[in-house]
């Protein structure tokens, strides 16, 4: 019996969510079609061959697309098992499966999708429903063997040259319990290692492919600095010219500023961290366990040890005034990340899904709707309505910038433009500094963000 798993998106990286499981099928037996149906379109020979589909949801652009999906999936294949998996699944479970999934799995669910293979493959009908799996599982290398090649998804840009860039988990999960993240509702503070060898492996098998830069996709590169340094290290003795970025969150570039002079020496050029604000009120209200003085601090140490942050943000929040808004522009300057925050960062928007941690807190569930199917979200709205135009003019901003790839310092000047024309004139920055650009990844959209009109599946039938 065929296996068919779908990507949908995955911040244009090769997806890592298809070839894990590819290599647990295809060991069992199974022969697996992996199709990026971002890149690649679906057929209906394949479709109708499938007795299993399995469809990934790591994040919430991903989900929205695979709802699009599902109704036409299960119309075209009425006898397939159709599995949804990933962080979004469980969370979303009753709409999936409204809309054609079987079931719903989060967590470490490569040994349980092929347990599924093999009671169909008996003829039996496995179980419908929704599950949460965290076993220790010893995983296996992934098989890329059938996804579209490196040059097809996103590039570590540095000095004026485009590096193919492959993707890598060391770790799954997270320790911490930020209120606003999506991995929380499923790991619950608990984080699983990949096997050392595996990851080796796989990187090996990248590098092969083409790949002079690895992204390690971990929430936090540094939940197991035991277990990352030893890989680090085989690493670049196997491939020193080999660059990788992490992502770090700032307590963690803090409590452990003592290895960030090994990860250079080992190739990290890059560390994405999730500042999210330069307010202290929004911060806490995340829970993120750092404030604007610590960011200042982990600011210096990467510079100190010349590793390039690539800072992220939420920038509009039902808490994000008029002057948190223009703080956070002029931080941005004061603190000299122009050139480390993507155009895309300006103009993001709070999501706060189903399960999310958000809901715990009295003054967010005072300002929520009811719980949006289609968007996957509990919509809110701002209580100054020039706040929300803004944000979608900031988008709007961002997204023509990208298309036009227009410099970072010159779409900073127009976004304050945009600020004086939508609110009123504000202060501004003394001078904006010339800076060189740094390191970056050519995708610059993010986990959290709702899907833009260019981000679709690529063909269906």
């Amino acid at each position: 019996m065929n296996v068919l798993l779908i990507s949908t998106y995955e911040l244009g990286h090769q997806p890592l969510s298809l070839a894990s499981p590819a290599a647990w099928l295809r060991r069992a037996g199974a022969h697996v079609t992996c199709i990026d149906a971002s890149l690649t379109p679906l057929t209906s020979e394949q479709v109708a061959d499938a007795g299993l589909i399995a469809i990934s949801v790591p994040m919430h652009t991903a989900t929205r697309l695979a709802l699009s999906l599902l109704p036409r999936l299960r119309a075209a294949t009425p006898q397939a098992f159709i599995v949804c998996y990933g962080l979004y699944a469980p969370l979303n479970a009753a709409i999936l499966r409204d809309a054609g999934a079987d079931c719903c799995l989060g967590g470490e669910v490569e040994e349980l999708l092929t347990s599924i293979w093999q009671r169909l493959s008996a003829g039996e009908r496995p179980p419908t429903g929704n599950a949460i799996v965290l076993n220790r599982l010893d995983l296996i290398p992934p098989d890329r063997s059938d996804l579209p090649p490196l040059n097809r998804y996103a590039k570590l840009i540095m000095n004026g040259e485009a590096r193919l860039a492959g993707y890598t988990e060391t770790t799954r999960g997270c320790k911490h319990l930020c209120r606003h993240c999506p991995v929380v509702p499923i790991y619950n503070g608990r984080f699983r290692v990949v096997p050392r060898e595996t990851v080796l492996a796989d990187i090996r098998a990248q590098v092969a492919a083409g790949a002079r830069h690895i992204t390690f996709g971990d929430p936090d590169f540094l939940n197991g600095p035991g277990h990352i340094l030893p890989i680090v290290r085989a690493m670049h003795a196997e491939f020193p010219d080999l660059t990788y970025d992490v992502t770090i969150k700032v307590e963690h570039i803090l409590r452990y500023a003592h290895l960030l002079p090994e990860l250079r020496a080992t190739g990290c050029v890059l560390v994405v961290s999730a500042l999210e604000s330069l307010d202290d009120t929004i911060l806490d209200r995340f829970d993120k366990r750092h404030t604007r003085a610590d960011i200042a601090q982990a600011i210096a140490l990467l510079r100190a040890n010349d590793i390039a942050l690539n800072a992220t943000f939420v920038a509009f929040t039902p808490w994000t005034t008029r002057q948190v808004y223009r703080d956070l522009l002029l931080g941005i300057a004061d603190l000299g990340l122009i050139e480390s925050v993507a155009p895309v960062q300006y103009g993001l928007r709070l999501l706060i899904p189903a399960g999310s941690r958000l809901l715990t807190l009295p003054e967010v569930r005072a300002i929520v709707e009811p719980f949006d199917p289609t968007a996957l979200v509990y919509p809110w709205q701002h209580p100054d309505p020039a706040m929300d135009a803004l944000q979608q003019a900031v988008l709007n901003l961002a997204q023509r910038s990208e298309q036009y790839g227009a410099a970072r310092g010159d779409f900073y000047r127009h976004l304050l433009d945009l600020c004086d024309q939508v609110l009123g004139p504000g202060p501004r920055p003394a001078t904006i500094p010339p800076l060189p650009p740094g390191p970056y990844l050519s995708e610059p959209w993010y986990c959290c963000a709702e899907p833009v009109s260019h981000q679709s599946i690529a063909s269906f039938l």
